[in-house]
């Protein structure tokens, strides 16, 4: 089980946070990772911590929000290892205000990065799979794309956008056995949520059952098991990974 022998898999945003865990996880299984994002110093840092560990890895400067940046990433990796078998769309970003004061620069902004940038991952990479009649397209979206959230406008937009993108691209990719599936993480520790107010984070502590935030390791290994050869069945799925918070 869980044969990743001779995988590559391209990780946005996998500079920091549940990108860098997902990466440093698909390493440590075998998977060759390209590293990507638009942080490029903490990016190396990240490669050099996989190769450390003796996995293996690679960075690429990308902003996913630039259709042609993404498709050069694409083809640089296939030029050096002649197939994609793996993308995880998870660069993300938070421009946060109510809605009344949301200016039309941070709704375009968090729009361009969660939503559009895993449009261009899947639209670029997509062809390459196709021929190769295999891969696993894994989105990370968020539980507010479910519940919304006051603040978040235009990150839970963008996030609920992310499942119907997943699911119209698992209909129109599966005869070629690509899966296309997402990710809803709950509050998970990064540095994303570590600047929210302790009072905050002691209120969603209350509503989560398993009475703990998550780690990043805990969306990584979800990330892991759709991007094996046992998760083939399971395709137009959204996967909620949040200690139950959803149900309470």
């Amino acid at each position: 089980m869980f044969d990743f022998t001779g995988k590559i898999a391209i990780v946005t945003g996998a500079s920091r946070g549940i990108g860098k865990s997902i990466a440093v996880t698909f390493a440590r299984a075998g998977i060759h990772v390209i590293c990507a994002s638009r942080n490029f110093e903490d990016l190396k840092k990240t490669v050099q911590f996989i190769k450390t560990a003796g996995g293996s890895a690679s960075a690429f400067r990308c902003d996913v929000s630039d259709q042609t940046a993404f498709k050069t990433l694409v083809e640089d990796t296939i030029t050096k290892y002649e197939r994609i078998d793996i993308l995880v769309n998870n660069a993300g970003l938070t421009k946060d205000g109510l809605l009344m004061r949301m200016s039309s620069a941070d709704w375009d902004a968090v729009l361009n990065v969660n939503l559009k940038g895993a449009f261009n991952g899947i639209k670029s990479v997509a062809r390459t799979m196709m021929s190769q009649r295999a891969g696993r397209i894994i989105n990370i979206t968020s539980i507010v794309g479910l519940t919304g959230n006051a603040g978040q406008a235009n990150y839970s937009a963008s996030k609920a956008g992310l499942m119907g993108l997943s699911k119209s691209t698992a209909k129109e990719l599966a005869s070629r056995g690509i899966t296309s599936n997402c990710i809803a993480p709950g509050f998970i520790k990064t540095a994303m949520t570590e600047n929210l107010p302790e009072k905050a984070k002691e209120k969603m502590l209350t509503q989560i059952p398993l009475g703990r935030f998550g780690n990043p390791e805990d969306i990584a290994a979800m990330a892991l098991f759709l991007a094996s050869e046992e998760a083939g069945y399971i395709t137009g799925q959204t996967f909620v990974v949040d200690g139950g918070m959803v149900i309470n």
